[in-house]
């Protein structure tokens, strides 16, 4: 029942704000999305204090047939790979109520709504082990974030929202094309049955294309990760923090779930492949951040250059590189989620992302700038902080894989250093260059909060991974024991 509450009780609760909440009330409404979003994270805190960590097998299963003549299941589990991402989903909710709780003053209900639907969503693609039902929550999840984006986006957010649903929309019906196939082969939509069912390499390589068209865009991976900027830049606050804290997670997920174990042929076959894209996407888009003057798009391509260390981590096939992948996808929601609350926090004062609008912040906000100085270093891999963990463990198991690999990726580090520093000098050092930061007025209690919680994630993280790489190492090994076998009969 854990995982069924975690999933059905943020999308009852979002569902009832929308029906009964109105912006007269809006006071109220805060109040029970923030009880809402606090229960949904305390019922999957005993997913994690119940986990065994000694098993690669399924935990907290559930099953219930749903449409019996197509064999389909409501059927959940998690794994050591999939059950960091339940809580992490969660606690971001609480995050994002709390960080629009004085911004957001029009449609407060409908906006808190929504965040509570795609959150509840976003747990059961996490959690579905059927592939229609995996599906039916992979797409589902599109509908909120397409509303936030294009209902309390910036001007520009109509262009934006419709460029982030088809992307995403397009190379989805290719995954549902492979589901059908697998169906046809398996007479079901047990994702574990199509791990073990035997396939020939022409099937296993267009049914891995066809997974990577679904996933590649999400994670986003160069060269499709066009539509990601816009969303970021485009998007509100709470809007930016999902997309990139959890929302890219789905795809890279994906690989795991299903290109990998499905398509273990295909994947050895081209994995060079996955490596190059992987490679590019770190070292290409982070000089493209590097140019950037607005704020938020530098955090947005560099999000898509984290995320491409994540997609080298799966490819190299090694238990370094597998686990520091997850590592990174589960830090990289709480550093980038952080900065772009950074970044929300400076523009809900000046109304701006422009990097030219600022300058010495650290005069006259303190506090703030010690937050964000503290996240712009986790941005960099600095040691002790989140960043670190998971990019060093990637290039340790690139290194081991081959040794130029392991260059070419240890050097979009000092990439990453650059634009992030160097955002972090024009922005918060220096005199006071300008009136807007001037007359700035530090963070208060709630702000203060919202960031303290996210310092002490990002802090833990780094000095103490142990819990994080214990619960997925039996589930990783599995899996590269199940990639090194061949399908081909």
């Amino acid at each position: 029942m854990l995982l069924s509450l975690s999933i059905w009780l943020p999308i009852v609760c979002g569902g009832l704000l929308l029906a009964f909440g109105r912006d007269e009330n809006a006071g109220a409404v805060r109040w029970l999305a923030l009880v809402g979003a606090i229960v949904s994270f305390l019922v999957t805190l005993p997913l994690i204090s119940g986990f065994d960590t000694t098993t690669a097998a399924m935990q907290f299963v559930e099953k219930a047939s749903w449409i019996e003549r197509f064999n389909i299941n409501y059927h959940l589990g998690v794994d050591g790979i999939s059950m960091w991402f339940v809580p992490l989903t969660a606690f971001i909710s609480i995050i994002v109520v709390v960080a629009a709780w004085e911004v957001i003053d029009t449609r407060v209900h409908q906006y808190m709504g929504a965040f509570l639907i795609l959150s509840g969503l976003m747990v059961g693609v996490f959690s579905a082990l059927d592939g229609m039902l995996f599906y039916v929550f992979f797409e589902a999840t599109l509908i909120p974030m397409y509303i936030i984006i294009g209902v309390w986006g910036g001007p520009r957010r109509v262009y934006a929202a419709f460029k982030f649903f088809l992307y995403t929309l397009a190379g989805s019906l290719l995954m549902l094309i492979a589901l059908l196939y697998l169906y046809s082969q398996s007479a079901s939509f047990d994702i574990q049955a199509w791990h073990r069912l035997p396939l020939p390499l022409s099937a296993q390589t267009l049914l891995f294309f066809a997974f990577f068209a679904a996933f590649s865009v999400k994670v986003p991976m160069w060269p499709v990760h066009t539509w990601l900027p816009d969303a970021h830049v485009e998007a509100p606050t709470g809007g930016s923090v999902v997309l990139a804290a959890i929302m890219l997670k789905l795809g890279a997920y994906g690989f795991l779930r299903f290109s990998l174990p499905i398509a273990p042929d295909a994947a050895r076959e081209y994995a060079w492949f996955m490596i190059t894209l992987s490679l590019i996407g770190v070292i290409y888009i982070g000089l493209v951040a590097m140019v950037q003057r607005d704020m938020k798009k530098l955090v947005a391509y560099s999000s898509v250059a984290h995320m491409g260390f994540v997609t080298l981590g799966f490819f190299i096939f090694n238990e370094l590189g597998v686990s520091g992948a997850i590592v990174q996808m589960i830090s990289h929601g709480f550093v980038s989620g952080a900065m772009f609350l950074c970044i929300g926090v400076l523009y809900d004062r000046v109304h701006s992302r422009e990097i030219a609008d600022y300058g010495g912040v650290v005069n006259t906000m303190p506090k703030f700038a010690a937050f964000a100085v503290l996240f712009g270093m986790a941005n960099c891999g600095l040691p002790a902080t989140a960043g670190f963990v998971g990019e060093w463990m990637v290039i340790l198991g690139a290194v081991a894989h081959n040794f130029w690999i392991g260059l070419l990726a240890a050097t979009a580090l000092i990439f990453g250093a650059a634009y992030t520093l160097w955002m972090i000098k024009r922005v918060y050092f220096g005199p006071v260059s300008n009136d807007n930061v001037r007359t700035l007025t530090d963070i208060n209690a709630r702000e203060f909060a919202m960031l303290a919680v996210l310092a002490i994630a990002v802090m833990w993280m780094g000095v103490y991974p142990k819990p994080f790489t214990d619960v997925m190492h039996q589930s990783v090994t599995e899996l590269l024991k199940h990639v090194a076998v061949s399908k081909i009969q």
